[in-house]
């Protein structure tokens, strides 16, 4: 009995990560409408506190980059932890469409447009995080200005074209 329970739990488990692992929208969040100005106003905050979030590991990061900091590779390997967590929750933060109601927000109309491009952003920033941390891991210190740099371009790519000015 013990048997057939460890291959049915097995079985389970393999069916359950081949759904996810081959369904091309496992991963994909739907763009929700805020459902009233109190969800509005506190889904920005929340979207607003990831970006701070992000400013304050990406600071560092850009002062090594550009050579005004010395690398650092405890700071490094942290930071990019940290952005890929951030990047992982992004995507929740992010599909709240806030259009409706009057928020003080920095985001263009089309974050909710094309939000199937904001995740390819999201995503390109994780990986770029996860860049940086196999950087680190390896000691490859000739990558570290590269690997930060891939950081920096993909906030910025989604800063140009879902960021009020």
């Amino acid at each position: 009995m013990k048997h057939i329970n460890k291959a049915i739990i097995a079985a389970t488990a393999c069916m359950a990560f081949s759904s996810v692992a081959f369904s091309t929208n496992a991963l994909a969040v739907e763009v929700k409408p805020a459902m009233s100005a109190k969800h509005a106003k506190a889904a920005t905050q929340y979207r607003q506190s990831i970006f701070q979030l992000v400013k304050s590991n990406m600071g560092p990061l850009g002062g090594m980059a550009k050579g005004a900091l010395p690398f650092d590779e405890s700071v490094m390997q942290t930071n990019a932890v940290r952005l890929e967590q951030l990047a992982t929750m992004m995507g929740d933060y992010l599909s709240v469409d806030t259009r409706e109601y009057n928020v003080d927000t920095g985001a263009k109309d089309a974050i909710w447009e094309n939000f199937s491009d904001v995740e390819t952003k999201i995503a390109a920033l994780k990986t770029a995080s996860q860049g940086l941390q196999s950087a680190v891991e390896d000691g490859d210190k000739s990558a570290y200005r590269n690997a930060i740099g891939k950081i920096g371009a993909s906030c910025k790519s989604c800063h140009d074209d879902y960021k009020k000015d």
